[in-house]
């Protein structure tokens, strides 16, 4: 060779299995191709050797597990981190052989965003978990302090021999990275190896000498503690690039690579209880991030009058405390959000602890619940007290329901504890000088889970409903919403959207958004694939048909645990009954569409409309028909089903039906076969009455003491004379419609949307038919159309048309099954049945 270059040439009589290990070293598909003739390869051995180390190094404990596949490592997610390596990796593995002596002395970073935290007990809370434990510089430690998530760093560590280990200068701007992480991320302890395994390939499988070729340590002395490290060329190339490989400068073989690195033979240092820890603070570029999540008043929509008492009762005490001392009023000291999931009640508390200024401490339920006995009611002392010392300041508290479930339904003394805890806390807020200086701020989405003593006054002073928003709030969440997205949405549009957007929270008006903008990148993607992203930013805008076709995939949240496809019937599908048609459409499109003139007449819109009549006379149809046409969130319920062997199901299912209905109102709930359900009171005999149960909640829910707002009954039934006369009353069912047998105008009308599909022949009469048909029922009806068909195909499989003789032989077969008895039945019962019956 000349200089420093040398030169490799591949022996004739290289064995395939060791050459494919050197395959493995380097990644050419990674390299640019005007440098893959300039690279050597070198298997471990020969690096190692030639003092050529890697840098990542980390100390574990190996822990044997039976039936784990070999060649492969587990290591946690903070593990993979720490060494910084992903799944699939190549990694060594070495035992540790050098002395273990004490460390002195250790020094951690620590971000800016922990700087307020309580040294002396962070220091206590790590020699307790590290206790043992081998560290180097560079490595990060993951702990949860009090229910909050920090991460820290070794910077450097002094032992008891006075040597000083030093992180390395070149990982700065890795380390520097890694201190951005999320916070979801943090929640791992170090100590915890055994979670979230994951596999990770080791570096030289099947060759002996590279297998063994150490770079750093991972089981060895007493302590039983590992070293996993990082190789730093982890894939494979795909095959030789001809007989001879030139190589460069070996100052350009490895940039990562650190020569002189620490060897399994080296002098570590684990931490003890006597280990001094010292806190260097450290500021990180994390400001994107908490941009990301900062959160003001103005990006809230439709919740203004939530906002402005929310106001009024948080920052009144905190920014003027003297004015309520002059008045002698106690100020707060907790408010309560609740409503349904999505509505908004974590955005408003983080826009709160953003435009207040003022201290803000954030207890998520699950997280601060311990299994070790006390130290979540320390943790839980531990905010407070660091709250009142840095006053003013909120602690706000999401999921309260899962901290403090009510004490007589609790499952463990744990949760007793908590709440007792958290009661005795909140009225000792203000005891020590610092009244309406500290205020707890709640959020849940089931308040009636929570323990009664803790809604009393004095503690949670004021609960404030975030609902479901109205069409005026959807359009105001709208405007919010897209504010910063390019579209091409009118005023007029965007009002039609908001009022369509039935039962729709922030969060699902949100996802739309999102729907809408994938809809209207592949509308512009698909027409031309090709552009730049630069030159797609100012073509992609989304359109009111891309919100429309969001709409189809997402639905509101209250409606997933019980969507059902609406069918594709509109009113055009139904021969006839218009005057039908127009009674269900005075009941539940007019109080929508026109709600100004029922407040100017002084009148209640109808609550319930009863649909009964013979078997096949389109009840059903007319309800699938009103579902599609009105455009309201509908909710289809079999009477039936609703029935439950088990004591207090049935009720409860009755009270969640309506519930829902509450939730993404207007919305109908259809009632099919309702006289399975509300029969008449006295009549059911065994299973413990429990028809009679049923229909009592259905009646209180229908019109009891919580008011039915925006949710429309409707009901179809073939035997109205067995339903309970309380359900019948106004008030409840305000309209009883009979569907009476097709006259000859709704004959005609059916038999020509029939016809209007199937190939009829021109001897066919239709007023003969008509004529014919008479006391047949709709569905009869249709199925003498089929039937003339079977029986046209039955003569000729080929056959093109439908003639006369095919219908009369249908008439013949299909006979009407609805007798004079029962038809005296149903003219009877509506001369009887009272005024409002139409």
């Amino acid at each position: 060779g000349k200089g420093n270059s040398l030169r490799f040439r591949k022996k004739e009589g290289i064995e395939t299995e060791h050459y494919e290990i050197v395959k493995r070293i380097l990644c050419y598909d990674k390299v640019p191709k005007t440098f893959q003739n300039f690279l050597v390869q070198l298997g471990l051995n020969t690096m190692k050797s030639a003092n050529y180390m890697y840098r990542s190094t980390s100390v574990y404990t190996a822990w044997p597990v039976a039936g784990f596949p070999g060649g492969k490592v587990g290591l946690s997610e903070m593990a993979q981190k720490n060494v910084g390596v992903k799944v699939g990796d190549a990694i060594q593995v070495q035992p540790l052989l050098g002395a273990v002596l004490q460390a002195e002395e250790m020094d951690l970073a620590l971000s800016d965003k922990n700087v307020d935290i309580n040294e002396e007990q962070l220091t206590g809370c790590l020699l307790r978990k590290l206790d043992g434990k081998i560290v180097l510089p560079g490595n990060f430690l993951y702990c949860t302090f009090y229910g909050r998530p920090c991460k820290l760093q070794v910077l450097q560590v002094k032992g008891t021999d006075g040597m000083i280990l030093r992180r390395p200068q070149n990982d700065s701007d890795t380390n520097a990275q890694g201190m951005a992480y999320e916070q979801s991320s943090m929640e791992t302890s170090t100590l915890d190896v055994s979670l979230q395994l994951s596999q990770l390939d080791l570096g030289e499988p099947q060759d002996p000498p590279s297998s063994s070729t150490p770079c750093k340590p991972n089981h060895g002395d007493s302590s039983g503690l590992g070293l996993v490290e990082v190789t730093e060329l982890k894939c494979s190339f795909e095959s030789a690039r001809g007989g001879n490989e030139q190589l460069i400068n070996e100052e350009r073989l490895l940039k990562s690579a650190c020569v002189g690195a620490k060897c399994n033979t080296d002098i570590f240092y684990f931490i003890s209880s006597t280990t001094r820890i010292n806190f260097i603070k450290v500021h990180t570029n994390s400001e994107e991030e908490d941009n990301q999540f900062k959160v003001t008043y103005d990006m809230i929509g439709g919740l203004s009058s939530q906002l402005k008492a929310i106001r009024e009762i948080i920052e009144l005490p905190l920014k003027q405390p003297e004015l309520f001392k002059s008045y002698g009023i106690p100020p707060p000291r907790g408010v309560l959000l609740y409503g349904p999931p999505g509505t908004g009640k974590t955005m408003i508390a983080r826009a709160v602890a953003n435009e207040v200024g003022a201290y803000v401490s954030v207890i998520n339920g699950p997280e601060i619940i311990s299994k070790f006995y006390g130290e979540t009611e320390a943790r839980l002392r531990q905010i407070f007290a660091e709250a009142t010392l840095r006053h003013p300041s909120i602690i706000f508290i999401d999921e309260l329901d899962a901290l403090c479930p009510k004490r007589e339904g609790a499952q463990n003394e744990v949760e007793k504890r908590v709440v007792a805890s958290l009661l005795t806390l909140m009225d000792g807020i203000g005891s020590e000088g610092s009244e309406g200086q500290v205020l707890v701020l709640g959020a849940t989405n089931r308040p009636h889970a929570l323990d009664a003593a803790l809604r009393r006054p004095g503690r949670f002073d004021k609960e404030i409903e975030i609902g479901v928003p109205n069409a005026a709030d959807r359009l105001d969440i709208l405007q919010k919403l897209l504010q910063r997205v390019p579209h091409l949405l009118t005023e007029v549009e965007l009002l039609q959207l908001a009022n369509s957007a039935h039962g729709y929270v922030g969060a699902d008006l949100k996802a739309l958004c999102n729907e809408a903008g994938l809809y209207a990148l592949r509308r512009v993607l698909n027409k031309q694939p090709n552009l730049s992203d630069s030159k797609m930013a100012g073509l992609v805008k989304i359109t009111l048909n891309d919100f429309l076709q969001g709409m189809n995939d997402i639905r509101p949240s209250a409606m997933r645990e019980v969507a059902i496809d609406v069918p594709n019937v509109s009113w055009s599908d139904i021969g006839g009954l218009e005057n039908i048609k127009l009674k269900l459409k005075q009941a539940v499109e007019w109080p929508l569409k026109h709600p100004e003139s029922f407040i100017r007449m002084g009148i209640q819109p109808p609550k319930g409309v009863l649909l009964y009549g013979p078997p096949g006379c389109s009840k059903t149809m007319i309800a699938k028909a009103l579902a599609n046409e009105s455009g309201l969130n509908f909710l289809a319920i079999k009477g039936p089903e609703l029935m439950n062997k088990y004591v207090g199901e049935s009720e409860r299912a009755v009270r969640e039906i309506f519930r829902k209905a509450r939730a993404v109102s207007p919305s109908i709930i259809f009632f099919d076969e309702l006289d399975a359900l509300a029969i008449e009171r006295g009549s059911s005999s065994g299973a413990g009455n429990v028809a009679d149960r049923v229909l009592a909640q259905l009646l209180t829910e229908m019109d009891g003491i919580e008011q039915l707002k925006d949710v429309t009954i409707l009901a179809a039934t073939n035997r109205p004379d067995r339903i309970d006369k309380a359900l019948m009353r106004p008030g409840r069912i305000d309209r009883i419609i009979y569907v009476p047998l097709p006259d000859a105008a709704t004959r005609r009308e059916i038999l020509n949307l029939q016809f209007h599909s199937m190939p009829i022949s021109n001897d066919v009469n239709l007023d003969e038919l008509i004529f014919q048909t008479d006391t047949y029922s709709g569905a009869e009806i249709i199925a003498v159309c089929r039937e003339a068909a079977l029986l046209a195909l039955e003569e000729d499989i080929q056959a093109n048309s439908i003639t006369r003789r095919h219908f009369t032989r249908a008439l013949s077969t299909v006979t009407p099954r609805i007798s004079k008895s029962l038809r005296r039945f149903y003219e009877e019962y509506q001369e009887k049945s009272g005024l409002h019956t139409l």
